[in-house]
This record gives structure tokens, sequence and C-alpha cells, in this order.
């Protein structure tokens, strides 16, 4: 993270050629501090030691786990200086006060207890918390949560889809207001259980119902003429929903977000529907969507595996970019497929994994980029680590902020250059600069000794 009062102490607390010694100097500055806690890897005790002296408590929060050896946990643990001793422990009870999971390794570690006995604490938000973090948990202990006296905490314990709701606690369990909101979308629903489930008129057991998977055709039907948004979409993205009712559906929901619905927009583009059963569906069957005139269907439809390659030659060719992404994330994409794309579109940060790592990426083709009119296209050029000194240049001179930070990331600049970014007026670029292991150690100390360190 960058601190932007002082960005070149924060990049150099996360460089990772920066010697122990100085790294120790940096944990007498908060934005040293700073660059320290977030750096990857473990610390050397002596940097830990140091961070503990100048930030107390609030390092001692931070330095747990791989972050610390084992030697430095025990001695946070026994520290003489109850602001850092007792610093976790208090920030841990905290979150259970806040009914916030802190993980169940720190609640073991805090409280002393395995998590079956903490299962079984007399106070319910140890309890509710446990559930939410206890993620393997045997099923006897789930049983017993699910049938706590405590609301919150059988409502923790249905969030978790392992290990699930025993069949013998489904009716219970969609009974209670507590809990049948968090499982109405997972659980096989019975006529006479669907029927009571949208008798509740509460709007989250509706949108959990609507996205059931398991829903016959006669429940979908009763659910095609509400008026609610979000239940109108999971209508339409159902296997059951004709395409005629599919279109009107989606219409009518594309009409309120035009007109300013802000739950036509959630539904429409952040609601958790889709249509995710057509991945499992029989491959003719799939097939017929490949025309379909919904894009989020023509999307599941490319992340199939097994398609044929005239299917893979239209969706490579769709007129929805969302729907190419999805498709080139195979893994025979053609070259030029990918290609083409990056230089139409981009290589939008939620592609995983990106365009131009995908092992049929034409590499060479890189360089390309850094003339391109639109900087995010710019931006990709700085994926060939061989970039030249004079490309890198012209791009830490652009006015983009995002594109001269992509420079000072470089391992391949210049030290001329990386001086000169390590003055940007943008702190994300004087952070990466100073982060950038290719800064001299000399320079490094400079920094720390201008800072007073």
């Amino acid at each position: 993270m960058v601190h932007l009062k002082q960005p070149q102490l924060s990049g150099l607390g996360q460089n990772p050629a920066a010697p122990t010694g100085l790294l120790v100097r940096l944990a007498a500055h908060a934005a040293g501090r700073h660059g320290l806690l977030t750096r990857e890897g473990r610390l050397p005790d002596a940097v830990a030691e140091a961070l503990l002296v100048h930030g107390r408590g609030d390092a001692a929060i931070r330095l747990r786990g791989h972050r610390v050896s084992p030697a430095m946990r025990r001695r946070i643990a026994g520290h003489p200086d109850p602001a850092i001793r007792d610093a976790h422990p208090d920030f841990v009870r905290g979150a259970v006060e806040r009914g916030l999971g802190p993980g169940v390794d720190a609640l073991v570690e805090t409280y002393g207890r395995s998590p079956a006995e903490l299962a079984a604490d007399p106070d319910p938000k140890l309890r509710a918390v446990i559930a939410q973090d206890w993620h393997d948990r045997p099923a006897a202990v789930q049983k017993a949560l699910l049938t706590d006296p405590d609301p919150g905490v059988r409502s923790s314990a249905a969030r978790a889809e392992r290990p699930g709701v025993p069949p013998e606690l489904h009716e219970r369990c969609l009974a209670d207001p507590a809990v049948r909101a968090a499982i109405a979308h997972r659980l096989p629903l019975t006529p006479a259980q669907f029927d009571r489930l949208v008798a509740t008129g509460d709007e989250a057991v509706l949108h959990a119902v609507a996205r059931n998977p398991y829903l016959t055709a006669a429940m979908v039907a009763r659910l095609q003429d509400g008026a609610d948004p979000s239940v109108r979409v999971a209508v339409a993205y159902s296997r059951h929903t004709t395409p005629e009712n599919r279109d009107r559906l989606l219409a009518l929901v594309e009409a309120g977000s035009a007109a300013g619905d802000i739950e036509s927009e959630i539904a429409l583009h952040w609601s958790p529907h889709r249509p995710d059963w057509l991945r499992d569906a029989p491959l003719a069957e799939r097939l017929t969507y490949l025309n379909c005139p919904h894009a989020v269907f023509r999307r599941t439809l490319a992340e199939s595996a097994d398609l044929p390659d005239e299917a893979w030659r239209q969706l490579d060719d769709d007129p929805d970019p969302s729907v190419r992404y999805a498709a080139a994330l195979r893994p025979g994409t053609p070259a030029a497929v990918l290609l083409r794309l990056a230089r139409e579109h981009g290589d939008p940060s939620t592609t995983r994994p990106p365009l131009v790592r995908h092992p049929n990426f034409p590499r060479q083709e890189l360089r390309g980029f850094a003339d391109a009119p639109n900087p995010r296209l710019r931006l990709l050029a700085l994926e060939d680590p061989r970039l030249p000194v004079a490309v890198l240049r012209r791009l830490g001179e652009c006015e983009e902020p995002f594109l001269r930070a992509g420079v000072a990331r470089h391992p391949h600049i210049s030290a001329d250059l990386l001086e000169r970014l390590l003055a940007d007026p943008d702190p994300d670029v004087t952070h990466h600069a100073a982060a950038n292991p290719a800064l001299s150690g000399a320079r490094m100390d400079r920094i720390t000794t201008e800072a007073g360190l």
C-alpha cells in the first residue's frame, strides 16, 4: 500500500532488494512501517523487533503467522509490554464482539481452546464467529450450530456452504426466519416448502428461492409474473423459461434500468443470478444457446471446454467483448484471436488469467502496443520484461499516472529514469519507483538519510 505523504519510504519498505539494516531504519518512521507491514514474505527478526519498538501494539497486530518466525511469535506472546503482548488478543476479542471473523487460528490462539470447544462456548457471539470461520467443522457440530438457541448463531452456521444442512434439518431450517433466506437458494424444495417460502413475503427469501437451481417448471411458472426485478432476472435465466418469456422478462428489467431504477440496474449487472446450469447441460443443449440474444448465455457457453471448432469461431467473433474474453481463456485459443482481442478491447483486469499471459499469446507483439492511441493498450507493452529503455522513457512521460507507475515497476528500467520517477508528483508512481529492486543500495540509503533515519 502507498503512504500518500511519504511514498518513497513506503515503497522502500516493500522493496525486495532492501537490506535488513535499512529496513530496521525504516521502522522508525510511520511511512516506513506502512510499507514494511504490507511487504511480501517473512520479515527478519531484527525488522520485526524494530517494528514492535516503534509501532508497538499496531505492529503486533499485524506480525502474525507466516509474516514472522516462530521465535518472534513466541517473543510477542510473552512480551513484557502489555500493549504489545495483548494487542492481538484484544483485537481478536474486539472482532468477536462486533461479529467479525478474525480466522479460526486466531480464535484458537486467543482463547486457548479447540474449535469444537469454542463452538459450545456460552457466549453466542463467539459461537456465531466460530460458525463463520471454522469451515471444515464436523457434521455433528454443524447440526448443533443450526439448532442453537441463538438466531445469530443459526444464521451464521446456515451461510456456510459446507458441511451444509443435513437432510433431517431441511424442514426445520426452511421454517426458521433466521436461516431460511441463507439456504433457500441451495436446497431442493418440495411444493409445500416452496409455497410457504413464497408466502412469507420476505424479499431476501424470495430472491433466494428464485435463484434455486432445483426449482421445477411449475415453480418457475409461479414466479414469472412477479414485479421484483431480481426475481424477473432469476426466472429469465432458468432452464425452464421459454425464449419468449425470457425476452419479455429481461426487456422489462432493461426498461427499468434505462429509466433509472436502481433495483433493475443491480439485478441486471450486480446480482448473483447466472444461468450456471448451462455449464453442465449436454453439449447439444448448450449449443442451442450459441445464437441466444442475451450475452450472459453466450458467455456461459464460452466457459465450456468441449465445443466444436465452428462454435469457437463464432464465439471468437461475438459482438459482445465479454463473450469473446470468456472464449479466449480456453487452452487452445489461436494466437491471432488473442492478439486481435487485445488490440480491439485491451486486457481488462477482470480477465483471469490476463490475455497477454495466455500460453498462446504472441509475446513478440507486445512492443507494438507502446504506440497505441489508447493508454490502456499502451500498458500492455509493459508486459515485455525486455522493453527497450527508449520505449520506457516515452511511456514514462505519459500523462496517465497508471502508465508511469507501470514504468516505475518495470525490471528493465534505467537508473536515470528511475530517479526521475522517484520525484513524480503522483505518490503511487513514486512508491513503485522506490519499491523497484533495480534501485541502487546507495540511493536507498540516501532516501532514508534525507528522511532523518
